[in-house]
């Protein structure tokens, strides 16, 4: 037996199995939450997919069986921006407890004007970061039921360039639409780091992990259909890309290694391995401005008083 480490390599297209696990993937009708959800699936886990639409829902879950006999997979009614309906949807899992939760689903503006939630807060702030914050607050008693759990938070490259406005997280005295969905998910990103470091102060078996896609595009994203079609067109339009960024079956990578890998560990970072915008999944370094704790613990307590959820642990 050589001494060299014996173990195996992670193959993003040879999953391990996960039979008897439960997954939540919010989201995870479209776009990269989709492929998380179709991923997960061929390991013998249930997927459950958080949507806010349950006919796209229902469109997504025929399509993964489709193409993944036996998948267990169904999908319950999720609407981040809704802070009180979250409570009602943690219940409707109907299981004993959670094996992890992919905080994806996320909203995107292009332009303005500036939207709220019925909560009254900016649209992408309230549902990107708000809402999950307070679904992790639900999800918790049985995340804490599983032998090790964990909480995978989709964060964004776009993040990398942006620093959180704390004394403006709603975006009410400068709004820009693609400045404030950076920032929304810097938030998220901070909370997912912020929710290990509490975890390990009480000695959770839950860890939380946070991953970005790199560059994906759709572009470049295999079809799907009905859930997503790739024109011809749109294919040749996106080769040039490709050297560069890839699709969004390949932006689930992280999330899923996240997920299943027992390597991986909480408070870490992981993206692309190639310039963190495409390729296999590996950690990278935790971005310098995301390792202020300082920042993280603001942001949380504004977040607690946002939401009214004390996520105590």
């Amino acid at each position: 037996m050589s001494s060299t480490s014996s173990v195996t390599p992670w193959d993003v297209h040879r999953l391990p199995h996960a039979d008897g696990s439960v997954f939540l993937v919010t989201g995870g009708n479209a776009g990269i939450g989709y492929f998380v959800a179709e991923q997960l699936s061929a390991t013998g886990a249930t997927v459950v997919l958080g949507s806010r639409s349950p006919a796209k829902a229902d469109v997504a879950a025929a399509s993964i069986r489709s193409r993944v006999p036996g998948a267990r997979v169904r999908a319950v009614p999720l609407d981040l921006a809704d802070l009180s309906s979250l409570r009602t949807a943690a219940e409707a899992l109907e299981v004993d407890c959670l094996d992890a939760v992919v905080h994806n689903a996320g909203v995107a503006l292009d332009d303005p004007p500036r939207r709220e939630t019925p909560d009254g807060h900016e649209l992408m702030f309230g549902t990107n970061h708000l809402g999950h914050f307070a679904l992790t607050h639900w999800l918790m008693p049985l995340l804490s039921a599983a032998p090790a759990a964990r909480v995978v938070t989709m964060g964004s490259f776009a993040a990398k360039s942006e620093r959180l406005d704390l004394d403006d997280l709603q975006s009410r005295n400068d709004y820009r639409p693609q400045r404030t969905y950076g920032r929304s998910k810097l938030a998220q990103m901070y909370f997912g780091l912020e929710l290990d470091r509490r975890l390990r102060a009480v000695g959770s078996t839950v860890a939380s992990v946070v991953v970005h896609p790199g560059g994906a595009l759709d572009s470049l994203t295999p079809s799907r259909p009905p859930v997503h079609v790739r024109t011809a067109g749109a294919r040749l339009r996106g080769a040039p890309a490709a050297l560069l960024v890839q699709g969004k079956h390949a932006g689930a990578w992280p999330a899923v290694r996240a997920v299943l890998d027992p390597t991986v560990r909480g408070g870490q970072l992981w993206g692309p391995r190639v310039f963190s915008l495409r390729g296999r999944p590996r950690r990278e370094p935790v971005w310098n401005h995301l390792a202020d704790t300082s920042v993280a613990t603001r942001a949380w307590d504004a977040s607690r008083d946002l939401t009214g959820v004390d996520l105590g642990l």
